[in-house]
Order: structure tokens, then C-alpha cells, then sequence
């Protein structure tokens, strides 16, 4: 490899602000950073004794550094986020993308829908959030519904509805829907709603407590007593914090833990004043790094994507977060270490929490190895199976056949590398040709060089089934890849399963408290799963469409009208002649076809 001449290079490098990348052999993005001043930082990593280890050996490996020059810092920092999570470079500290934070929805509707919520935002939609887990939402979506009784239901189910639900009989929804609520007495649930998801409970409790005031003075003492009970409610939840700051603030604190080779940030959220929990998280790429440098990197990435709260705690690095935090947002946080009793108690669980994630991935990886290196043993491979990709089909009687490939990486389950295959073009229930089809799509790309090969593919099935996939490899080249079929034991009892070999060999037997066969069990059983909800997902789909489709007078689209109008199939069969002659294009005679093809 050629050395970098970085002395020559340095002499044409701006003193401006912008991005630059380190680039290596075979044109590999080593890193991608941002800088002030391009000169002068990037200069920094060719000084002797400037680097530490990792950073050392990343510069060793340089072969040419391009740049890009912006016109300001914050376009610098947002262009190093897009190419960090674009090009995935092999030195920088990464974190899975948490887009999956969970949040509070309440919809722009003229009586708003309270809903958990993940993904993108809708425009006109108010969102809450994020919180740390999806226990932590429905926690307050409880209570939610318990003190200010907002609509849950999807709006379909809320058009259609002739009388109230159970959530109205049970007092946890003030059902809109019949009109048992005017809509400024519900906006004024809804405002009260937002304030206290804002975490301003305290004035909440005050506008429930004038409420009640007012409700005695009119000597409306039933309305009186109910806005007490919401009181109690509200002040029940929040003095059950085990670490209560009685102020209504929102603080973010992070520690970051540091041991057995492993670095873990732990999330706590709080919001008005109530601990809401906390959410470890794992590096890629940190090898090398401290524990404050994975903090920013951490920091960086998940305050880009999700706002940040007025108050940070940590234990250590708070004047480079503050600078970081600056640099991003426009309204950065205040970033301190722990300054009450309160503050210190979350710091606490905070560290403890994220020293107990570290224990039980140090565990669990070591229980990966054991469980690796026994499969390894027990099928006589040469080397230890790092990526394992399984094989199911299912169908019912030959309807809607679906394949899945689940896909096992260094003893943990990859769910976002699984795979369906709906499979077409066979005589139904025919397992051979369905499997062949699915081997063959899977790994015609391998083949030609596109793709992952794994180190070893399990097919849930005997010998036939195993026959079929050697033949699929073997015609694409790939007959080097171990194979091994997963035949169901006697009764489908766990623990009786045979191990088919490709190559001869006599099936084997694992004894049931085998580490090797807890782990073809473990994947067999996923791949299984995996390929069963695709088949049901496909036949009721197949099933609603021919059920409304073979009524005389609806085709695709007025199909598509009934069931976005209902919310489903059930919905429609649900539905009276009048409900139905309310949508778009059915008339009673149509309406009296439908209900009577469902009934």
C-alpha cells in the first residue's frame, strides 16, 4: 500500500470549516469528522505522540483524506451525520439508529385520538416524546385515559359507532363518538392533556382544582368529586416515584460504563419531574475509544434526531457535551453533573442500571461462544459458525406458501437481515419446489458475488428437503457450504430432533441438554415463526379481498372503500345495511348483497 504523504497534503488544506474523510485501502471510509477548521484538525492526526492507540492505528491505515469545505460549523456537523450513518466508516463510534423511541400521539381530529405511536410524524399531529420504552408509554397512556378519558380508537371504529364502548362503561373514555361530550368540554380535556405531557403537571392539578372550586360553588357536587378523584389520580402517580424531584422539569441524564471490554450508555428520561426509566445502549466501532468520547459520539447521533430536554446530568465530560450540544442545536440544554439529592438518586439507577446491561451482555455473549463453539463440535465444522441463515415453509393445504429465512449472527438473532419469499408458480403444497424456489432467489445473488454467504444454512426439514436445497447449491456453485436439515423428532417434542448431513454421514441424535441443539432449536423455532405469520398475513389478505371481491357489484375499488371505511373485514361484517349505505358507491340493494354474502 502506498504511504500517505500527509506533510505535501497538509499544505493544500483550507483553514475553513467542513468535513473530511479518511480513506483507505481499496477505497474504505475509515472515518468521517467534522472540524472548525479543517487545517488545523485534520493536521492533529499526523503529529507524533498526538494519537492514542486507535486512532494510531486507523492513521497507519490511511491511503488519501478528501474534504469538504462548508460555510459554516452546523452545515459541517449536519453533513458528518449524513455520511456517518450512510457510509457506516470502520472508525467511528456507532450507535443503532433509535428511531424506534416510542411517543404520544394525540391526532389533529376534531375530537383528537390519544395513540402509542412510533415512526414517522403526520403532519398536524401532535407528538409527545420520545419515551425510553414502550412500557413507559402505555404507563402513561393509562393514566391518561384514567384522569382526562380522551378517545383511544382508530377513527374508523369512532365514525361508525352507534353506542358506547366498554372503555365508556368503565369510565376511561368520555365517548365523543355518541356525543356524550361537547367539543369544548373535550378541547379542554385535550388542553389539559398536552400541559401535563409537556410535564406541566403542576398546572394541570391547578386548572383541575379551579374546576372543582367552580363545580361546588354551582352545587354540582358529583362534577366536584370527579375532578377531585382526577387530583388524587395525578398526585397518586407522581408521588410514586422511586426518585421524585417534586419540580416540574425535563432532564436527560447519561452515564457511560465502562467494563469488561464493553462501553454502555445508559438514557434515563425525565419528564415533569417523573422518572420515566432508562435505556442502555452498545457502540459499534469503540474499540479503543474512552467512555466520554462514546458519550458525545451517543449524544451527537441521538439529540440530531430527537429534542433535547432544558436539563442534562452527567457525571463527567460536561464541558465538552455543552460544546457538542451547542454545535448541534439551536437551543442547546444546560449540561451539569448532579447538583440535588434528587439528581444524584437518577444518576445513581442510572449507573447501576447500565453497570447491570453490561453484566448480563458479558453473560450473554459468553453464553453465544459456548453455545458456537459446541455447535461446531457437534457437526465437525472447521471453523465457528459466525452467520447461520435457517430455511421454513408453511402453507395451509397449498394455500398462500410463504418462505422465510432467519438469519443468526455470532449467536444472536438478526431480525432486521430476515427475509419472506412468497412463493408462486408450483403445484400447492408441493414443500420440494417451494424450498428450491426460495434457495434458489436467496442465494442467486450470492452466487454471482452480491451478497452475504453464511457459514452455515439450516433447512428445517429431512432428507427431502435437504436434497433439495445441495442440488439448488450445487447448480449455482456453492456446494462448499455446510448444510445440515433439521428433521422434527417423534411427536414434534422438543429435543428428539435428528441432524441431516449433506455428505453421508449417519444422522445425529443431540442429547436435549445440548448447548448445540438449544441453539438449532432457538433458530429452527424463529424460522418457523418468521414464516408462519407471513403465511397468515398472505391468506387473510388473499381471503378479505375474495370474500368482497366475489360479491357481484364490488370490484378493487369499492373493495378498498368498504374496508378503509370500517377498518377491516371485521368491521364490514360488523356493519348494519345503514352503515353500509353511508360509504361512497354502495346503495341498499348492494348494502343488503354485502350483508348478506357475510352473514
Amino acid at each position: 500500500m502506498a504511504r500517505f504523504d500527509a506533510r505535501r497534503f497538509l499544505r493544500t488544506v483550507p483553514e475553513a470549516p467542513g468535513v473530511y474523510r479518511m480513506i483507505g485501502e481499496a477505497d474504505a471510509v475509515l472515518y468521517v469528522g467534522k472540524a472548525k477548521n479543517l487545517k488545523r484538525r485534520v493536521s492533529s492526526y499526523f503529529q507524533r505522540g498526538a494519537s492514542s492507540p486507535r486512532i494510531a492505528l486507523m492513521v497507519s491505515q490511511v491511503t488519501r483524506v478528501e474534504l469538504t469545505a462548508t460555510r459554516s460549523e452546523a452545515e459541517a456537523l449536519l453533513l458528518e451525520n449524513h455520511l456517518i450513518k450512510s457510509l457506516a466508516p470502520k472508525y467511528n463510534i456507532l450507535f443503532r439508529d433509535d428511531k424506534s423511541y416510542p411517543y404520544i400521539r394525540l391526532s389533529a381530529h376534531a375530537f383528537p385520538r390519544l395513540a402509542f405511536h412510533r415512526g414517522a410524524f403526520a403532519r398536524g399531529d401532535s407528538y409527545f416524546g420520545p419515551f425510553p420504552s414502550a412500557w413507559a408509554v402505555r404507563e402513561s397512556l393509562q393514566l391518561l385515559q384514567k384522569v382526562f378519558r380522551l378517545r383511544t380508537c382508530e377513527d374508523s371504529v369512532f365514525q361508525n359507532r352507534s353506542r358506547p364502548c366498554l372503555l365508556h362503561q368503565i369510565q376511561r373514555c368520555k365517548a365523543p363518538c355518541v356525543g356524550l361530550v361537547d367539543g369544548d368540554e373535550y378541547a379542554a380535556d385535550v388542553r389539559l392533556t398536552s400541559l401535563f405531557l409537556n410535564g406541566r403537571t403542576s398546572a394541570v392539578i391547578e386548572a383541575l382544582g379551579e374546576r372543582m372550586e367552580a363545580a361546588a360553588e354551582a352545587l354540582a357536587f358529583e362534577q366536584a368529586a370527579a375532578y377531585r378523584d382526577q387530583i388524587r389520580a395525578l398526585q397518586k402517580v407522581l408521588h410514586k416515584q422511586y426518585v421524585d424531584s417534586r419540580k416540574d422539569e425535563d432532564v436527560d441524564v447519561l452515564v457511560a460504563v465502562e467494563a469488561g471490554g464493553s462501553i454502555c450508555i445508559n438514557l434515563a428520561m425525565v419528564r415533569g419531574g417523573r422518572h420515566l426509566g432508562d435505556r442502555p445502549q452498545f457502540p459499534a466501532n469503540a474499540g479503543g475509544a474512552s467512555a466520554v468520547d462514546v458519550l458525545l459520539a451517543f449524544a451527537e447521533q441521538h439529540y440530531d434526531g430527537h429534542p433535547a430536554p432544558a436539563r442534562i446530568v452527567v457525571e463527567s465530560g460536561a464541558e465538552a457535551l455543552a460544546g457538542l450540544l451547542r454545535e448541534l442545536l439551536e437551543q442547546p440544554p444546560t449540561v451539569a453533573v448532579a447538583r440535588f439529592e434528587a439528581e444524584r438518586g437518577w444518576l445513581e439507577m442510572a449507573r447501576n442500571n447500565a453497570c447491570l446491561a453490561v453484566t448480563a451482555r458479558i453473560a450473554d455473549a459468553g453464553r453465544s461462544e459456548q453455545r458456537l463453539d459446541a455447535l461446531k463440535q457437534a457437526l465437525d465444522l472447521g471453523e465457528v459458525p459466525q452467520r447461520i441463515e435457517c430455511f421454513d415453509i408453511s402453507h395451509t393445504m397449498g394455500e398462500a406458501t410463504v418462505a422465510s429465512c432467519v438469519v443468526c449472527e455470532q449467536g444472536r438473532m438478526k431480525r432486521a437481515e430476515y427475509r419472506r419469499y412468497n412463493i408462486a408458480g408450483i403445484t400447492g403444497g408441493d414443500d420440494y419446489a417451494a424450498m428450491r424456489q426460495a434457495l434458489g432467489r436467496r442465494f442467486e445473488r450470492v452466487a454471482m458475488g452480491d451478497g452475504v454467504c453464511p457459514d452455515l444454512l439450516l433447512i428445517d426439514g429431512g432428507k427431502g428437503q435437504l436434497g433439495v436445497a445441495t442440488e439448488v447449491l450445487a447448480e449455482l456453485g456453492l456446494e462448499a457450504l455446510p448444510v445440515i436439515g433439521v428433521a422434527k423428532g417423534e411427536g414434534r417434542k422438543p429435543g428428539l430432533e435428528t441432524l441431516v448431513f449433506a455428505d453421508g454421514r449417519l444422522a445425529a441424535h443431540l442429547s436435549a441438554d445440548d448447548p448445540a441443539l438449544h441453539l438449532v432449536q432457538e433458530i429452527r423455532d424463529e424460522a418457523h415463526r418468521f414464516a408462519i405469520t407471513g403465511h397468515r398475513a398472505r391468506r387473510a389478505k388473499a381471503r378479505v379481498g375474495s370474500r368482497l371481491e366475489d360479491i357481484p357489484g364490488i370490484g378493487p375499488s369499492r373493495r378498498r372503500d368498504l374496508l378503509a371505511a370500517f377498518g377491516g373485514l371485521d368491521g364490514v361484517r360488523s356493519a348494519t345495511i345503514e352503515d353500509l349505505c353511508r360509504v361512497e358507491g354502495i346503495n341498499r340493494k348492494l348494502a343488503q348483497q354485502i350483508y348478506n354474502a357475510l352473514h
